[in-house]
Order: structure tokens, then sequence, then C-alpha cells
């Protein structure tokens, strides 16, 4: 059973005895370790890797906090007219935001760097520093474990990653389901206020940018879709990205990446409990981003189809950047090119999980989601 006072006197203990969380991430942390005891039937090496990984989530924390404590000027960086992809996952918005990454321009969130966000990087250590291999070694004894990961979305500790990452420090994060069910976290996760977890994922970046530039942000996770009104308040200025693909395509799809994740941390796998609970959120998410479109930001908001860069990513580059209103530059074209390419000749499709395992039908899918997909996908 895992005990929330254990990974916060755990961590504590790692850095600065008597020093003391945000009340905030506290009360995350605490729904959360209520709900994998609950919910996650999670086993024995379940139980051990989820506390490691909550400790480690909440050493990072108490690390940014002082970091940012202890140099104010980190609070004056500024972050202007970030860009979020977003949208449902399996729709291509990590190729896209990997494939962005290429650019020498833009600032994307690398692994290394989200998973280790202290001390911040230096730019001129950005391709040297430590954290790289070490990364790269949990990476790939994360393949070893389960293989299938690298043929669903690249991995490696340069690529970009997901902003879940960000406000899982936060303990408010979808991040956490990659280790079993947390329904009951996951319910009071879509109704608590998330204005304090996008402050925070502001000042990470503030953090990361303040001695590492540049600060053209490209930032993406399909979690996203369900806060944009907290995100808003925070990035007044931000713009969007949603990628779109067929919902009979999506679901299959991320229940084989879900189930690959977490095959390892359960023995009891229910997956029509977790294709039901999949397609209730993403559902109540994109009724939400409906809605904000709707309430006079559609004009803030460029989408790509998912067959559409499929076909030609490098055209689709083109058309977001002259969107955004930045140079796409020959050296950042050429190295988007040089990655997709090489991305080609390692990409195969995973198996995916059948529609009769999940419990569902297609006609439910399209009937469910059509609000959805007639404004966007057909």
């Amino acid at each position: 059973m895992l005990l929330a006072a254990e990974i916060v006197d755990t961590a504590v203990e790692q850095l600065q005895p008597g020093s003391s969380p945000d009340p905030s991430c506290l009360d995350g942390l605490n729904r959360l370790v209520a709900s994998f005891n609950k919910d996650a039937r999670l086993n024995e090496l379940g139980e051990a890797v989820v506390a490691r990984v909550l400790t480690d989530k909440l050493v990072n924390r108490l690390q940014i906090d002082e970091w940012c404590r202890q140099h104010p000027d980190i609070a004056q960086q500024k972050v202007e007219c970030p860009v979020f992809g977003i949208g449902l996952p399996r729709t291509g918005s990590t190729a896209l935001g990997v494939m962005l990454g290429q650019d020498p321009g833009r600032r994307v969130l690398r692994t290394w760097e989200a998973r280790k966000p202290c001390p911040p990087p230096r730019f001129e250590t950005g391709d040297t520093d430590p954290r790289i291999a070490e990364m790269q070694a949990e990476l790939d004894a994360m393949l070893a474990l389960e293989p299938s990961l690298g043929a669903m979305i690249p991995i490696s500790a340069h690529a970009t990653t997901e902003c879940l990452i960000l406000t899982s420090m936060d303990f408010r994060s979808k991040e956490f389901g990659a280790f079993g069910m947390t329904s009951s976290y996951d319910a009071w996760l879509m109704e608590c206020d998330m204005v304090p977890t996008y402050r925070f994922h502001k000042q990470v970046l503030q953090l990361l940018q303040w001695r590492c530039p540049p600060n053209r942000w490209f930032l993406r996770t399909p979690q996203h879709t369900a806060f944009l009104p907290a995100l808003d308040a925070i990035y007044p200025d931000a713009r969007f990205v949603m990628t779109h693909r067929d919902i009979t395509k999506v679901i299959p799809s991320n229940m084989t990446f879900v189930l690959a994740l977490t095959k390892a941390y359960t023995d009891c796998a229910d997956l029509r409990r977790m294709a039901r609970h999949m397609v209730d959120f993403w559902e109540a998410a994109l009724r939400r981003l409906v809605a904000f479109r709707e309430a006079g930001n559609d004009y803030r908001f460029y989408d790509i189809a998912f067959a559409a860069f499929q076909s030609d990513p490098i055209d689709e580059a083109r058309k977001l950047y002259a969107w955004l209103g930045e140079p796409l530059t020959k050296t950042a074209e050429q190295n988007m090119l040089a990655w997709w390419r090489a991305q080609g000749e390692e990409r195969h499709s995973p198996s995916k999980i059948d529609f009769s395992e999940l419990g569902l039908s297609m006609d439910e899918l399209r009937h469910r989601f059509a609000f959805y997909t007639e404004r966007y996908v057909a």
C-alpha cells in the first residue's frame, strides 16, 4: 500500500530536512495516492515503481521551488506567444513535436531536462549534460522491458516530450495513467483548479530558458485539451496547433499504447473498464475544447489532419510556420526532413487492440464524438 506521508518524508530527507512542499501539490499527491490504492490494483513491482516515481516528482518540485527562491531573476524571464500542440492522443502530435524540435531556432521541452530540470540547463552544455546519458539509459531499460513502445512513439533523451511531465510535479497530470487506472483521481482532476498548475508550468519554462535559449517555445500534450481556460489564464497570448484523426483509429491505438505502459505494474488490467474510462475522459475534454474555441478563440487555432501530415510533413510544417508568421529556415527544413526520413526507416505499426476486446462499437464512438468530427475531421 502506498503512503503519501512516506513519499513526502523520503523526498524531504533527500534534500533539506524541515522543508515543506507547496500545499497545493500535496493535495494532488494525497488524492493520487488514494486513487492508486483504490483503483489501480498495482502489483508488487507497480507499488515500488510508483513510490519511487512520486518521490522523484516531489524532489524535482522542491528543487525547482528552491532554485526560484534563491534566484528571483528567474521570475523575470518572459515566455511570450508560446505555441501549444493539443488534441486527442495518437493523432500525430508526438511526431509533429519532435519534428519541430529539429528547428535550432525553436525551443522544445526535451525529455532529459523535463525529467530532471535542476540544475537548470546551460546552453553551452546542452549536448553534453550528464543527465542526457542517464536518461537515455533509463529509456533503454524501459524499451527492453516493453519493446513495442518504440514502434509507437519516438523515444530518446533528446526527443521532444510532453508538458504533462511538468504538471505531474504539481500532481495534477494525466501522466500517472501510465502506471494503472486512477479513475477517482481523474474525476477530481477534471474539476480541480488548474490555474496554479499552469502557473507552476510557466515557472519551469522560465527556469529552463534562464540559461539556455532560445525561448520560442513549442509545447505539447493532449492533456491541455481538457484545461484550456486555465492555460489561457497564464498564457493569454498562446496559440494552438490541433492534430486530428478518425476517432475509431484513435481509441484502439491509444488503448494499445496505455496497455503497453501499464501491463508490467498491474496483474488485473480490465480492458473494457479502461476503454470506457478513456472514452468518457476524451469526450469531456473535447467538449470543453469546442466550447473554448467557439467562445471567440477559434482564430488562435491551426488544424492539421493526420493523413495530410503523414503524407507530406514538410509541407504541413511550411503552412504552419506561415500561419505563425515565422520563417522556416532552410536549415530547419533540412533537419526536419532528415529526421522524418530516418524515422521512416524505423517506423512500423504495432498490432492494435481489437474493438471486440473493448466492448465498444464503431457506431457508438462515431455517435459520441460526432460533435467533434463534424467540425474538424469530416
